[in-house]
């Protein structure tokens, strides 16, 4: 018998027991899903009913099921039916056989909590089965089980996410068969998830890696709408974020379905040559009236692909307009009116109400020492009353300030608003505790409270601090305001470190040996020189990865930006882009009209151009093998060439190219003669 353990030491233990648990659920995860396969296959080989249908040996079926003592329903490892099995391995002639003996298996959803709520069907689709399908489907199977199990879930853990129901696994896997085998029974194209995300099967087509199976049918799918007494179409349907399919794109920085969809949407006016006058429509892309601004949406994405969105016809060219006819002016505006305030403020601190000290008038050094006077005597001279003023400016600021930003944390959120660079998080820090301080200034004024210069202090700081803010109007130092930005943590602490070797504390009345002073002069040095190049270094870090991404940075800014303004202007300053419908006989929606220019000339030189831009020496020598492959052999061997340089090999490896590229038979009858006469760049043959 051994010695119980003392309650706390018992609590304590269990807390780390369970602690350590959780970190191996989280690290094992994969492992013990092998493990429920290994056990999966193990119950297989244990089960005669299980095995006959994994190897599809239907006369051992036949014999099994004869037998009262055979028990029908019974489940492996996983929960599954020996239905399940012969649709996992694809036995058409043993499932036909179990769904003629027991039709019921056809509704048995697997029970464990990885694959909770999978049915056969689920699994022939998977397996794109198209026979097996239909047998499924003749019996009654439903078409709307929904398997809501772990491994169908959207995590980082599973490689895959088809939804719950079997239209959406179809959809999927890219099966058109099956799609309208579904669909002609019954299946509800606008069945939304149970798992708290609620996506449709758009939504779920927009997440899959395959673009090219997604567009295909989500075409498909759309054609089947005919919303009957549904008010909107399938494919404005949102999920529990509000997010349609088509802002779901946007976020996910999914640009090939993103393009997809324009392509849909677009209007083309006429065309002359190259020149191409198009009708973009605006639904769901411009942030008028929009309760979740899809441009919003796109700069705050934590994605990097979803910035790529910004660049694509017609997002670019209707931030451009808005920009430039009112979001660049306002914002100028803005700040001059910003700048004058936060002088007007200035002049208040600087010019507040001070006296002499009653008693030692003057300090150590012969200064003349004030303090703060009361209220009663802060305005009585004519330049008190212009500081009023001046202070009341100032408070009003501080006040709208507030009402301006405390409504957009409940909107957005308190974490993507104080968190995401782009909208300028660091910045609402500071203007909101400026604002908390002018407040905070004013109550110490008005009760005679010591120490306001304390709050003053930091208000003047931080308010001339997001004078910085301002800088992101401008496409030269609006990186550098995210650089700023994404240095704000570790910058002050090894700032901070690099002062403390300097002046740190040190007791000077203690006589200390030689030694000990040259040997903390020499660290005191190479430490402060160490810190510095490492803040160098960290800084050109910071300032190469911004360097980077400085278009798509300052473009995010812009938008972001043009957005804020948007949403806070009112109607009458701020009109709506583009072009009513209704003048072209499109409805209500609103349009943007795009001219485009597309130059095959110029897509040409582009061609031959890229044909110069070398990847690497393996590349190169690469394309010149496939290049003398398509020649004919002459009846005689060639002589062997002169050795060259590696620069020589690679331009006459560019130039056998694009002499090669000039004699394809794509060019539609037309070939480049410019090099031999220099006349024109194109003759018709």
């Amino acid at each position: 018998m051994g010695l119980p353990l003392p309650k706390e030491k018992g609590l304590i233990l269990c807390l780390w027991r369970k602690l350590c648990r959780w970190f191996q659920r989280q690290e094992s995860w994969a492992q013990s899903r092998d493990e429920q396969n290994l056990q999966q296959q193990k119950r297989i080989w244990e089960s005669p009913l299980l095995l006959a249908a994994k190897e599809n040996n239907v006369q051992a079926l036949s014999k099994l099921l004869k037998y009262e003592a055979c028990e029908v329903h019974q489940r492996g490892a996983m929960g599954e039916t020996a239905l399940h099995i012969a649709a996992l391995y694809d036995n058409l002639e043993a499932a036909m056989v179990l769904m003629e003996a027991a039709p019921e298996l056809v509704f048995e959803p697997m029970t464990s909590e990885l694959y909770e709520g999978q049915t056969a069907l689920h699994i022939a689709i998977v397996n794109q089965n198209v026979n097996l399908v239909r047998a499924l489907l003749a019996h009654g199977a439903s078409v709307s089980a929904r398997a809501t199990g772990t491994a169908f879930h959207r995590s980082p853990r599973n490689l895959i996410y088809f939804g719950e129901h079997p239209l959406s696994f179809a959809a999927c896997v890219g099966s058109e068969e099956i799609v309208r085998l579904l669909i002609e029974h019954g299946a509800d194209i606008r069945a939304q998830d149970s798992l708290g995300k609620r996506n449709t099967v758009l939504h779920v087509l927009i997440l899959q890696p395959n673009k090219t199976f997604a567009c295909q049918m989500y075409n498909l799918l759309l054609s089947y709408d005919g919303r009957g007494d549904h008010l909107q179409p399938l494919d404005l349907v949102p999920n529990h974020q509000g997010l349609t399919p088509f802002k779901l794109a946007g976020v996910e920085g999914n640009t090939v379905m993103f393009q997809h969809l324009m392509q849909k949407r677009k209007h083309i006016q006429w065309t002359y040559g190259p020149l191409t006058s198009t009708l973009y429509d605006l639904t769901e892309i411009d942030s008028w009236g929009e309760d979740v601004s899809f441009l919003e949406l796109v700069v705050s994405s934590k994605k990097r692909e979803a910035r790529q969105i910004l660049d694509q016809t017609p997002v670019k060219e209707l931030v451009s307009l808005k920009w430039k006819r009112y979001g660049r002016p306002y914002f100028c505006v803005l700040g001059a009116i910003y700048l004058l305030y936060i002088v007007c403020f200035t002049m208040c601190c600087v010019y507040r109400p001070l006296k002499p000290r009653t008693n030692n008038h003057t300090g150590p050094r012969d200064n003349r020492l004030l303090q703060q006077k009361l209220l009663q005597e802060s305005y009585v001279t004519p330049k008190d009353d212009i500081r009023l003023v001046g202070e009341l400016v100032s408070v009003i600021g501080a006040v709208i300030i507030l009402l301006a930003e405390i409504p957009d944390i409940f909107r957005v959120g308190v974490t993507r608003f104080f968190g995401q660079t782009i909208l300028g998080g660091p910045f609402h820090v500071l203007i909101i505790t400026y604002a908390c301080m002018v407040l905070v200034t004013m109550v110490m004024r008005l009760t005679n409270a010591n120490g306001e210069v304390v709050p003053m202090s930091f208000a003047l700081v931080l308010g001339w601090c997001n004078v910085m803010y301002f800088a992101r109007g401008f496409q030269m130092l609006g990186p550098f305001t995210i650089m700023i930005q994404k240095s704000r943590m570790w910058l002050p602490c090894t700032f901070e470190l690099f002062l403390t070797v300097i002046d740190g504390p040190a007791n000077y009345d203690v006589d200390l040996p030689v030694m000990y002073s040259v040997t903390y002069a020499a660290f005191a040095i190479i430490a402060t020189l160490l810190m510095l190049n490492l803040l160098i270094a960290m800084m050109g870090d910071t300032h190469w990865r911004v360097a980077h991404e400085r278009d798509e940075l300052w473009r995010a800014q812009v938008v972001a930006t043009t957005v804020m303004l948007e949403r806070k202007l009112p109607r009458c300053l701020w009109p709506r882009s583009g072009i009513c419908g209704r003048e072209y006989g499109l409805g209500d929606r609103w349009f943007l009209r795009v001219e485009d220019r597309q130059d095959l000339k110029r897509q040409r030189v582009q061609r031959y151009a890229q044909a110069f831009h070398s990847q690497g020496s393996d590349d190169m020598d690469k394309a010149s093998e496939k290049l003398q492959l398509g020649r004919p052999l002459g009846p005689h061997l060639s002589l062997p060439t002169p050795s060259m340089s590696r620069s020589t090999s690679r331009s006459s490896t560019n130039w056998e190219r694009l002499r090669q590229g000039t004699l394809r038979r794509d060019l539609r009858g037309l070939t480049n003669r410019a090099l031999e006469d220099g006349e024109g760049w194109e003759y018709q043959i």
